[in-house]
């Protein structure tokens, strides 16, 4: 039976499967590492049936015993494997099979040594998911070699080393793999902050764990895939647009308006029954708007107002600013007390003047995010998981904290891991799509929370899509918003 691949777990959470599967399923700690280690070997070979020289990295604990067992493995089956032990064995089955790798032949280079010249794979079996302080000594001058190494594959066990378990977060320097084995469970930090980076593609191997004892560990978080299916609810074939939601896009101050028309966009593509637009008077007639929203100049309170009686979610902030105008335009949306999804300035005016509500969905990219908990943006991004808890902590509802590895937090809901996207998407304007995007799902189903999971998750696909047509250069917000029709008929 394969192992779930959408269950996230913590480190601590490794180890109680650790300890499952060596204490009630009765798999003895020895035999679990060498059925790591002959699995790591056989991955070995099927990625890369090609590459006869090897360089193992071997670490103290059980994953450099994992390591050795994947050397003798390779050696057995006459690859050049050379394996550098890093710091000496400590845990007594890594020492156990350090011993029987040099009674086989091979011996161990001390932690002086560096990869041979000519290496077409290095494996990294230095740490697990133990480790909580950047590496440092021999194995980050090893980690430092092996990222430097041309034309070598690198493929790290469990998980790569400098890669923090729970967060996500690089610890020093990390390995750079170009793939990760993980065991018996997928890890929280592999999808998230740093982890997609330094992973690279990731398989999981159960090491035949018995799935019935699974339940008996809490996951961290779930991973929504690129391969996954999270169906929408389908739409009733009595469907009008009154019945599909009604959303109003509130922004687009001065020079902005390209970022109102995104979020219009994203909420028509989303399957919106009705888009209104309140802007600028200026900017209502505008060609930038998509032809099927219907716009309008908001330049006082009542006008604002009466356009959100008339709608289900408002999406607040694309292209708002932080003037007299934008101000004005939050302070009406707040007293209307309409469910809203709230971006860009609509957030940092927030910042300005924390508050706690239910009804909305804040979808904060890592700046924002920063400015919302009035700390530093490599303290978001040291520990994504922790700080979209802590939004929903202080502001209530639901937090889509943005990133590769968007994560999705609110009420008694638990954590989701989008682990989808692509590097273009890193552009202008993407965000404001999403906003739009978020709405509609949410104006058209009633559910807050499904909303963002699935805005999230459908936003990253689209990436996907027109990463692959566009690359990571020339990729458009626009060009996401022609891609979401494809990713809704094919994957909701």
């Amino acid at each position: 039976m394969r192992p779930p691949a959408h269950l996230l777990y913590d480190a601590a959470g490794a180890r109680e499967l650790d300890r499952l599967a060596i204490e009630v399923q009765g798999v003895p700690g020895p035999e679990l590492m060498q059925r790591a280690g002959v699995a790591a070997a056989r991955w070995a070979r099927f990625c890369w049936p090609r590459a006869i020289r090897v360089c193992v990295l071997c670490g103290p604990g059980n994953n450099g015993g994992d390591g050795y067992v994947l050397a003798r493995r390779l050696h057995e089956q006459g690859l050049k494997v050379q394996v550098i032990a890093a710091l000496p064995a400590a845990s007594p089955d890594c020492r156990a099979n350090a011993e029987r790798l040099q009674a086989a032949g091979l011996p161990l280079d001390r932690s002086d040594a560096s990869p041979v010249a000519g290496t077409e794979l290095i494996v990294d079996a230095l740490f697990g998911t133990g480790l909580e302080r950047p590496l440092d000594g021999p194995p980050a001058r090893l980690v430092a070699e092996a990222n430097a190494t041309v034309g070598a594959a690198r493929l790290a066990l469990d998980l790569p080393s400098g890669l923090h378990a729970d967060s996500g977060a690089e610890l020093g320097a990390g390995f750079r793999a170009t793939r990760t084995l993980a065991f018996l469970g997928y890890k929280l930090g592999m999808f998230t902050g740093a982890g997609p980076r330094l992973c690279g593609k990731t398989a999981l191997e159960s090491l035949g764990f018995d799935e019935s004892l699974r339940g008996r560990v809490s996951p961290r978080a779930h991973r929504w895939g690129g391969r996954d299916r999270h169906p929408l609810p389908p739409a009733p074939i009595d469907l009008h647009k009154g019945g599909a939601g009604r959303v109003l896009v509130v922004g687009g101050d001065s020079g902005m308006s390209g970022a109102a028309a995104l979020a219009a966009g994203g909420a028509l593509r989303g399957g919106a029954g009705l888009v209104r637009v309140a802007t600028r008077a200026a900017h209502a007639a505008s060609s930038v708007f998509p032809v099927e929203a219907l716009c309008f100049g908001s330049e006082d309170a009542a006008a604002l107002a009466t356009l959100a009686r008339l709608s289900d979610v408002l999406a607040v902030g694309p292209g708002l600013g932080q003037d007299a105008w934008g101000r004005q335009a939050w302070a009406t949306a707040l007293d209307c007390g309409r469910p809203m999804v709230v971006d860009a300035d609509a957030l940092n005016l927030l910042a300005r003047e924390p508050m706690t509500r239910h009804e909305w969905i804040l979808t904060p990219h890592p700046g924002e995010a920063a400015r919302l908990l009035a700390c530093p943006v490599t303290a978001v991004q040291a520990d994504r998981p922790a700080a979209v808890r802590e939004l929903v902590a202080r502001y209530g509802g639901t937090v889509i904290l943005k990133g590769r590895g968007s994560l999705v937090a609110g009420g008694a809901g638990g954590l989701v891991v989008v682990d989808a996207g692509h590097p273009g998407m890193a552009s202008g304007g993407s965000g404001d799509l999403l906003t739009g995007l978020v709405a509609a799902l949410w104006a058209r189903t009633g559910a807050a929370l499904e909303a963002a999971r699935h805005g999230a998750w459908l936003h990253a696909l689209a990436g996907e899509v027109a990463g692959a047509e566009c690359g990571s250069y020339a990729m458009l917000a626009g060009d996401l918003l022609a891609a979401l029709p494809q990713v809704l008929r094919t994957r909701s």
